[in-house]
């Protein structure tokens, strides 16, 4: 996947910075389609498995596999309701939004410079989300949920090259050195930050999975 194939825009145009409504390639808008439905696909099936665990309070979700791998300890911990109710009924939402904007652009749709900077913010805060639901994962609770794993990667994924099309068409000023490393090495971003994730999850349960 090349810098072109997520945006077609000229060096001119970024470097006095982006005027008009502003459309994306193919490339973004079928990555907003596919992370946005994934992460309303894991939304739904906790959503489910959440109330099923209020009705039940011996419910055993399935992705409960073993100590470590425990959908149910994190359903039941205080952290799973942040806001004073499930946090996948947001993710339920604001993912749906997602898939929205996505389809949008692969109808042509060209979004106000203050949309892009918004979707950005928005998805800001879901990666910090994320970020503190990962710590407190992996830390307070002392257990994974795949699921949630799986919104992590989505959350993750879409804020990356989000940031990298506002960067790279100059909604987000930027110097041109940036815009190049980020439009060439685009990948580098979520690589690297779901390697060091992934690194955490090993290294936290060491004793586990070499068991």
């Amino acid at each position: 996947m090349t810098s072109a194939a997520l945006d077609d825009v000229s060096a001119d145009r970024a470097e006095h910075g982006a005027t008009g409504p502003i459309g994306a390639g193919r490339v973004l808008a079928w990555l907003l389609v596919v992370t946005g439905a994934a992460g309303v696909l894991a939304s739904w099936v906790i959503t489910i498995d959440k109330f099923k665990l209020l009705e039940d309070p011996s419910f055993t979700p399935g992705c409960s596999l073993n100590p470590v791998v425990s959908c149910g300890n994190i359903m039941k911990s205080d952290q799973a309701s942040a806001f004073g109710f499930p946090n996948p009924m947001l993710g339920l939402v604001t993912y749906a939004v997602v898939v929205c904007v996505g389809l949008g652009l692969l109808a042509g749709a060209r979004y106000r410079r203050w949309f892009w900077l918004g979707l950005n913010a928005g998805m800001l805060f879901g990666v910090g989300f994320c970020t503190w639901l990962q710590y407190q994962s992996l830390y307070n609770i002392n257990s994974l949920c795949l699921w949630c794993c799986l919104a992590w990667v989505a959350t993750i994924v879409m804020f990356s090259y989000v940031t990298t099309h506002n960067v790279t068409r100059g909604i987000i000023p930027a110097p041109r050195w940036l815009r190049g490393a980020m439009g060439e090495f685009h990948w580098v971003l979520p690589v690297l930050w779901i390697g060091i994730i992934g690194m955490l999850i090993l290294t936290r349960w060491w004793d586990f999975w070499t068991s």
